[in-house]
């Protein structure tokens, strides 16, 4: 027996001792070692005989082809306590070929570009630490026929709508070779796949039903087996996110002009999108209103956009989206902004020719700067018709054969846009696409107004003059451009006879004065509007007549009469009101509730009875006068006491009196209380005095009459009293007589108080 100690296990072969068997064995030998010499080691060592298959040991080895290759790939999963230094060692072996094939020191798990017969059976082994006692190994036989394998899919998209998962499933490699694939999904919080798996036909769409909107899913997909696709592997996990079902909300449309760029506008939108947090971004499509081509679609990951575009009209439409839904979208307007400059400016011009053409005019000097055009035309309230074109030569563009004919009568408006590029004129993308030139309006043919002004009124009717006001003619009814509005009146006079007259106002005009008219004539009056085409139908008649001169007179009569009567009924509480805001309300004393006049006699012991009185019994609603007859005093008497005089002659009239002055049933005061005058010095007893009196007249109150008796007696009583100390050292026994005195006593609380005593006016 002759071995081969490389990779090849030759023991079974029997060389002969003939020389020539061995020289061919030999030559035969030479040729396998030259083949083998590529790997390094023995395909039946003895260092791999004691690793075993181990539960816990490397696993899972596979091998398949792919038919874009003719080479295998081996792949495998490593032990459970394998660590990442490990090392791995395969051998391929085709018994039937005498193929043994080694590949060592692999730190992967996978192994490519392995060449074998693909007529024979192969046996593929993988030991993992192959050196060491605890060798594991796995081991795969098949037919290399039998292990071709289709990759999976290379594009998945899906879309959801209305609780279904529509998918669109493509492959790159092997799409010939794959006829059906099957499909399985689950809730992402589910642990379980779905049951039965979903088989599709490749190239059609595959739909699944009765999902719930709100979840997310998880879907894996791979190719039905057959006879060229024997080994189909599952594609990764596809995530599908819940369906969007609410559309965004428009909160804000801005429009600005833009400075210095005339003809253009700046519009900024910005909305809201209820589920915000399960969508990735918002797509936004806007195209003309016109329809010209193209729609411009943009994403974005912001609620908001802004846009640079002519004075055109525009449609949008906002959409949020995610990997598998797009929300239904909201629509907006971007209306048409008219340039009332380029109205009121003649730059732009329209000659129609026939129902079928008419010839564009502007008025500067463009094609030195664009050779690209727009127009658009339109009649009210309908789509937009548009063509572009190349001018470089004219300030004119005659546009015929049009779409569709011209209607007479109809007002039509026509727009000119410019555009920057010049390798075509049709439009490239929507946003800051072309600046509009002007705008103006035009008819294929006008016609005289079918109706007239409405709701004529009059007002403000003199004796000569009236103002009428109208409601505008509608522009349907106009047909034509108004030049403006004929107003016949006619005027009735009391003789039977009448006069009409007309006057044309401007179109822009609702009211108008018709002045020189004649004084107490009754006017009819009828409007009507002009075009081009002649006056229009007469509108419905008013009436009014102007006033007479003798009513005018007996109206401003009346006047005067009415204004003197409302002064002579109205006049004296006008008159009071009118003193209370200009001038400062004096206070009557007389009916004040706070002074009384009192007539008759009260004893001077009422003024000495009360002064015991304490500051807080004291009353603030009443203010006495009291009138006393004359007294003899003694000449040896103090003046300082005599105040007190009286209340010692008629101290049993006290209770009496008090009454009168304060409520019995309040009054405490008894004989005791009562001042000893007799025991008092006069340097005890204060002096009071009109002059220095604070209690004269505190409040600011008094009558004509009290000022009258206080001036008439205080000047004999003082003259008295001076007399009566002058003579006090001549004259012990010298009796001053005073005349009948008046007292003025208040009863305060006031702060002012400096003693208990009562003050007296002399």
């Amino acid at each position: 027996m002759v071995g081969c100690t490389f990779q090849l296990d030759l023991s079974h072969l029997k060389c002969s001792s003939h020389i020539s068997m061995l020289s061919l064995i030999l030559a035969s030998c030479t040729s396998v070692v030259s083949y083998v010499q590529a790997s390094s080691v023995n395909c039946m060592s003895s260092k791999y005989q004691h690793c075993e298959i181990q539960p816990g040991g490397v696993h899972a080895l596979d091998c398949f082809g792919e038919h874009h290759t003719r080479f295998k790939t081996c792949e495998w999963k490593p032990g459970n306590g394998s660590k990442p230094e490990n090392l791995y060692t395969l051998i391929v072996q085709q018994p039937t070929k005498k193929l043994c094939k080694a590949y060592i020191n692999i730190n992967e798990f996978i192994t490519k570009g392995i060449k074998v017969f693909e007529q024979h059976n192969m046996t593929v082994k993988v030991f993992e630490n192959g050196e060491s006692t605890n060798c594991t190994k796995a081991v795969f036989s098949a037919s290399p026929k039998s292990i071709m394998r289709c990759a999976a899919p290379h594009d998945v998209t899906f879309s959801r709508h209305s609780g279904g998962l529509a998918l669109n499933v493509s492959w790159l490699q092997d799409r010939k070779l794959i006829t059906f694939y099957s499909v399985r999904y689950k809730a992402r919080s589910s642990p379980l796949w779905s049951e039965p798996l979903l088989q599709c036909q490749k190239g059609q769409r595959c739909k699944v039903e009765n999902l719930t909107s709100s979840l997310e899913y998880n879907v894996q997909i791979q190719c039905v087996t057959n006879k060229m696709c024997s080994q189909c592997v599952w594609s990764d996990v596809y995530t599908v996110q819940a369906e969007l079902t609410t559309q965004p909300v428009v909160e804000h449309l801005g429009e600005t002009d833009i400075a210095k760029r005339k003809g253009q506008r700046q519009i900024s939108l910005t909305w809201t999108f209820p589920a915000k947090e399960l969508n990735e971004g918002y797509h936004v499509t806007i195209w003309k209103a016109s329809g010209e081509e193209p729609s411009e679609r943009m994403k974005t990951t912001e609620p908001a956009i802004r846009l640079i575009l002519s004075y055109s009209a525009y449609y949008l439409n906002i959409s949020a989206f995610n990997n598998a839904s797009t929300s239904p979208a909201v629509s907006q307007i971007i209306p048409e902004q008219e340039d009332e400059t380029s109205m009121d400016d003649p730059k732009l011009n329209v000659e129609v020719h026939s129902d079928m053409s008419f010839t564009i005019y502007w008025k500067d000097n463009l094609i030195q700067k664009y050779v690209c055009y727009s127009a658009e035309w339109t009649k009210k309230g309908h789509k937009a018709t548009h063509m572009s074109f190349y001018q470089n030569e004219e300030n004119h563009r005659t546009i015929s054969p049009l779409p569709e004919p011209l209607e007479p009568y109809r007002r039509y408006s026509v727009t000119l846009h410019t555009r920057p590029y010049k390798d075509t004129c049709n439009m490239k993308h929507i946003n800051n696409s072309e600046s509009t030139y002007g705008t103006t309006q035009f008819y294929f043919m006008e016609g005289s107004p079918v109706s007239a002004p409405t709701n004529i009124s009059s007002f403000n009717v003199s004796l000569h003059s009236a103002v009428l006001q109208w409601s505008p003619i509608p522009e349907e009814d106009v047909r034509g451009f108004l030049l403006g509005y004929i107003i016949h009146y006619t005027d009735y006079h009391h003789t039977g006879t009448s006069e009409e007259s007309n006057i044309t106002v401007d179109p822009a005009f609702s009211t108008y004065e018709l002045k020189d008219l004649e004084s107490g004539t009754a006017y009819k009056v009828q409007l009507s509007g002009f075009t081009e085409a002649g006056e229009g139908v007469l509108s419905s008649e008013i009436l009014f007549k102007t006033d007479n001169k003798e009513y005018s007179y007996l109206s401003s009569i009346i006047s005067v009469f009415a204004v003197l009567a409302i002064v002579l009924v109205f006049g004296s509480q006008i008159t009071k009101r009118a003193k209370l805001l200009l001038w400062p309300s004096i206070p009557n004393p007389g009916k004040s509730n706070a002074m009384q006049k009192i007539e008759g006699a009260r004893e001077l012991e009422l003024l000495a009875s009360i002064s015991p009185l304490k500051v807080e019994e004291w009353e603030t609603s009443s203010l006495q006068i009291v009138e006393r007859e004359e007294i003899m005093i003694p000449a040896s008497t103090s003046p300082s006491t005599l105040p007190l005089l009286h209340a010692l002659e008629d101290q049993e009239d006290q209770s009496e009196m008090t009454c009168d002055w304060i409520p019995c049933d309040t009054m405490t005061a008894t004989d005791d209380n009562l001042p000893d005058v007799t025991t008092e010095t006069n340097s005890e007893v204060p002096r009071t005095d009109l002059q220095s009196s604070p209690f004269a007249f505190p409040s600011g109150y008094t009558t004509i009459t009290m000022f009258q008796q206080v001036t008439l007696q205080a000047a004999p009583a003082n003259s008295a009293a001076t007399q009566a100390v002058e003579t006090e050292t001549e004259d012990k026994d010298l009796t001053v007589v005073m005349s009948r005195l008046d007292y003025v006593g208040q009863f305060s609380t006031s702060p002012i108080l400096h003693n208990e005593g009562l003050s007296t006016i002399l």
